[in-house]
């Protein structure tokens, strides 16, 4: 049994013993009581929200399933309902969600439902043994909650590596207020994939995991003088360069080990730069990059007419790839991030990390235009076309000059006047500090890696009613897109409103919320492989 598959069954053989921990008040070390998922307050504050009294019912099915990407290519992979992304949600701000999962995996495999970006109720979050027992492979659970918010957001499992398997599908929460003007809507899911074509995520993970070690590199070595090991290129390994930059063409020996016995770098990627990135553009493979599903050689085509007002609204559902994103012709105006609005800027490209959503506008033109997903850093694409006219399709390894154009990053970006956060000197400061690398492959926040087993070893506590400040403080060489469960923090004191921010390497983002959402919350890197391997930990409210 895989490394994975053991924590998978370890997380459902908690069940009600893992409730019970989570319910006790406190740790050895001295913890204050903490408040359960279970807590009163938690139903309290689900009171509290805005609702219609509608009810919106689905069922979702996470199976195994051969999906098709395009052009003959079949996938063996798990999805909801036999495909991916799964079958978009879309309900109305305040309506009810009723969402059961019926867990049809194999081998039993216990899964679950993180609804990504949605402030609901503590024990709807869907990351077990945190809120939740795992739902068993055979079993059933309802999850019913509030949606309140308007926005983009999406929903994928919170077990083990499976967010980079199919099983993700779009959630869209509609403003009955609508403010913005426009004509038609594209929901457009980006997604970097390597199920059932290359291996799975899991064998993915167990690889990565074995870290770099002493990977020999010419006649250098990571374990050599002066270099430290923790990155893949070397932002923090003495100045070389493994992707064959600075040092002249050194590159990683594929079968070199720490041990000296060969070793196959089947999914490890070496040498993905990006100056946008600050450096190390990810870690891992993907033999293709999806846009809704479909591989660029056969792209999904939107068709529409000459002179509409679209209103695009991007997720990026991958593992390990931030995407560069844009329409080629077209200027875009951005309009919301993570389910919020911002002050409108028109912008040529823009950036988007794992777990991030923006919202554009676009008004067409008259013919057909490559809707591009540039892997940052990995010298590979993902594409859709949208077609009003007459013309040919884009070839699959299009660049359109937009790419290279006008592109701002969350830093840059403001947030509107109505979801501005009021005025408030913080009253709680944490420290993040994002620690680890890829030698050993030991992501941390920190310095300690989150136990599943012991959730509330390290919980970083707030108070209910307290404006917070974290601050993400960057030690790695590597960037992260980290990503806070039940709330939307605001970057800075007058940026976005967001819940998923990328942090560059040796860079410091503050971000500051609300304490107003009572439960056990995950903070942690959105990369999957980061997370898994313990980038993660526990925002806890005290009792």
């Amino acid at each position: 049994m895989n490394p994975i598959n053991r924590r998978s069954m370890l997380l459902a053989g908690l069940g009600a013993a893992a409730a019970g921990a989570l319910a006790a008040c406190g740790s050895s070390r001295g913890t204050p009581a903490l408040v359960s998922a279970s807590d009163p307050a938690v139903a309290t504050a689900e009171k509290n929200r805005t609702r219609t009294g509608a009810t919106r019912k689905v069922t979702l099915v996470a199976a195994p399933a051969r999906v098709e990407l395009g052009a003959g290519l079949l996938a063996d992979t798990w999805a909801f309902s036999g495909r991916t992304p799964g079958k978009e949600l879309r309900v109305s701000a305040g309506d009810l969600v009723a969402a059961t999962l019926s867990n049809q995996l194999p081998q039993k495999t216990p899964t679950s439902v993180h609804w990504h970006g949605i402030a609901l109720r503590n024990d709807m979050d869907g990351v077990p043994p945190v809120t939740q027992a795992a739902v068993r492979g055979g079993s059933n659970f309802t999850y019913r909650f509030l949606t309140d918010a308007p926005g983009t957001y999406f929903f994928h499992p919170h077990v083990g590596v499976q967010l980079d398997r199919g099983l993700h599908a779009p959630l869209i929460v509609e403003d009955p207020k609508e403010p913005l003007a426009y004509d038609e809507e594209w929901v457009v899911v980006l997604d970097d994939w390597l199920d059932g074509v290359t291996g799975t995520p899991d064998e993915a993970f167990a690889e990565l995991r074995q870290g770099m070690g002493d990977m020999h590199m010419g006649s250098h070595s990571a374990g050599s003088p002066g270099a430290s090991g923790n990155g893949h290129s070397m932002g923090d390994m003495g100045g070389m360069d493994m992707s064959g930059g600075a040092m002249g063409g050194m590159s990683a020996s594929p079968s070199a080990s720490s041990s000296g016995r060969g070793r196959s770098m089947k999914f490890m990627l070496m040498g993905a730069q990006s100056t946008l990135l600050g450096g190390d553009a990810g870690d891992v493979k993907y033999p293709y990059h999806l846009v809704n599903g479909r591989v660029p050689a056969d792209p999904q085509v939107y068709r529409s007419k000459p002179g509409k007002r679209i209103r695009l609204r991007l997720i990026n559902a991958g593992g390990d790839t931030a995407y560069r994103v844009a329409l080629g012709g077209h200027k875009l105006t951005l309009t919301h991030t993570d389910g919020f609005p911002v002050q409108h800027q028109q912008v040529d490209a823009l950036l988007i990390g794992m777990g991030e959503r923006y919202d554009v506008l676009v008004t067409l033109g008259d013919g057909v235009f490559p809707l591009v997903a540039a892997a940052e850093g990995k010298n590979a694409n993902g594409m859709a076309v949208v077609r009003t006219g007459s013309g040919s399709r884009p070839t699959a390894t299009v660049r359109p000059r937009e790419l290279d154009g006008k592109l701002v990053t969350a830093s840059q970006l403001r947030a509107a006047d109505e979801v501005r956060l009021a005025s408030k000197k913080a009253e709680r400061r944490h420290r993040i500090e994002l620690t680890g690398g890829m030698r050993t492959y030991n992501w941390a926040i920190n310095g300690e890696r989150f136990d599943m087993r012991n959730p509330t070893a390290h919980p970083i506590v707030v108070e209910q009613g307290q404006r917070v400040r974290l601050d993400f403080v960057n030690t790695t060489s590597m960037w992260h897109p980290i990503h806070l469960h039940g709330h939307t923090y605001q970057v800075g004191s007058s940026g976005p409103r967001k819940d998923t921010t990328i942090v560059l390497p040796n860079k410091t983002v503050s971000v500051f919320f609300d304490a107003d959402n009572p439960g056990r919350w995950l903070l942690h890197c959105h990369n999957a492989y980061h997370g898994e391997a313990g980038m993660m930990a526990l925002v806890a409210y005290q009792a």
